[in-house]
């Protein structure tokens, strides 16, 4: 059926349900039930006192029986709920737009309030959303409700990453809530590029000024570039072999920031040092204190360093030793020293000069040697007549008392005749 025309219970004959009246609270409504083949019969109004005398008319009727009362309940509720529901379901409904992310639409809803309408049409809200007006605002007829989600995004900004949240819902309106400029910036996705609710990774190198000081001149250059080695090459430097920059070429350019360019070339220079040999002396009983005797004469090693040398825009820096080997072990020197007392004199020969004998043979000096190699000493012995006196080594490597003892002996065996140029001197 159409309207609000229903059948009625036991006839199926159509009624108007619009043209029963409200009863005042507490009495019964018991429409009129039409005979079958008749038309339905009208609800007389009721009464201006209030339905009272209506009800003192039913009070006097006898009471219905168990069975009819069956009957007339279920039709009372029927009608009473479609009489006065009516009005309640036109004043709970309302009509609102809802918006989410972008997209309306009109709908009709018996929620209180936003939060109601929200989980009745399924729409999940979370920390990070902004919803208008707020959570929990009561709802009226023709009042606009917007839902925009957040969306994560994992920003890498001039080298800096943070994971930041928008509401945006393309790579342009992110930045822009975010206040990112980004005129002659790089960007990893496209502006145009949609955002979903998963979020995205981006990366946004801006545009700086940097400046580049090689070769005696300043490059000034705006750049978006992602390392110093790049901004160097957009400047027009090339760099060659072992040039270098003043900050490291993987690091991030900096706005304002300066940088040298370091022209390095490079050698390399080796050199080689005598290493010092040690002495080792060792007492020997058979020689005459005061006496001693080389019996391996020493021998430095030598050392081979290389060192790294090299030259920073046209300067000279300190070399820089790079590896370094012995060449040759150093060969210790040993030296015997005699602890043999020495005799107080030589019988035949103390009174003499001996003083003025070495000053005419060797100038007075223990350890002089003649052009030739061949004699040495105060006295200038010989090889053979030194070891065959007693003494060790070289004459010129004993003491001066060692070589005018010798000497003494000499004299004693042979006279002046080993001195014949200066033998003279001794009895000066």
């Amino acid at each position: 059926m159409s309207g609000t025309q229903f059948e009625t219970y036991e006839t199926g004959a159509p009624y108007d349900v619009h043209s029963a009246p409200t009863l005042p609270y507490g009495d019964t409504y018991r429409p009129p039930l039409p005979r079958q083949g008749t038309h339905p019969v009208p609800v007389p109004a009721p009464a201006p006192d209030g339905g009272r005398a209506a009800r003192r008319r039913r009070e006097r009727r006898p009471a219905p029986t168990d069975g009819s009362l069956r009957r007339l309940v279920p039709r009372a509720l029927v009608v009473a709920f479609l009489a006065g529901g009516t009005t309640a379901f036109v004043a709970e409904d309302k009509a609102v737009e809802l918006t989410v992310d972008g997209a309306p639409r009109t709908l009709h809803t018996f929620a209180d309030d936003v939060t109601e309408l929200l989980a009745e049409e399924g729409v999940q809200v979370g920390a990070h959303d902004v919803i208008t007006p707020a959570p929990g605002t009561a709802l009226t007829s023709g009042e606009e409700v917007t839902v925009h989600h957040g969306r994560p995004v994992l920003l890498t900004l001039d080298g800096r990453r943070r994971q930041v949240w928008t509401t945006a819902r393309t790579v342009a309106g992110a930045l822009r809530e975010l206040g990112v400029r980004t005129q002659g910036a790089y960007l990893s996705a496209p502006a145009s590029r949609r955002i979903g609710r998963e979020g995205l990774a981006l990366d946004v190198r801006t545009e700086r000024v940097v400046t580049v000081l090689a070769d005696g001149r300043a490059r000034t250059v705006r750049t978006n570039a992602a390392t110093v080695s790049e901004a160097v090459e957009q400047a027009g430097v090339t760099l060659r072999g072992e040039d270098t920059t003043s900050v490291p070429g993987t690091g991030f350019p900096r706005d304002g920031q300066t940088v040298t360019v370091l022209r390095i070339t490079g050698s390399q220079e080796v050199r080689e040092d005598p290493v010092p040999f040690a002495e080792q002396r060792t007492e020997d009983p058979t020689l005459y204190r005061g006496t001693e005797v080389v019996q391996q004469a020493g021998r430095p090693g030598l050392r081979r360093t290389t060192y790294a040398l090299r030259t920073v825009n046209g300067v000279r820096q300190k070399p820089r030793e790079l590896r370094t080997e012995l060449v040759r072990e150093p060969r210790p020197q040993i030296v015997r020293v005699g602890t043999r007392a020495r005799p107080a004199s030589v019988r035949g020969a103390d009174h003499l000069n001996w003083q003025a004998l070495a000053a005419c043979e060797s100038g007075g000096r223990p350890h002089a040697v003649d052009p030739s190699g061949t004699y040495g000493g105060l006295y200038q012995f010989d090889a053979d007549t030194w070891h065959s006196l007693g003494g060790e080594g070289r004459p010129e490597d004993a003491t001066a008392a060692e070589q005018t003892y010798r000497a003494k002996r000499l004299y004693v065996r042979s006279g002046a005749s080993p001195w014949p140029h200066c033998g003279a001197r001794l009895r000066s």
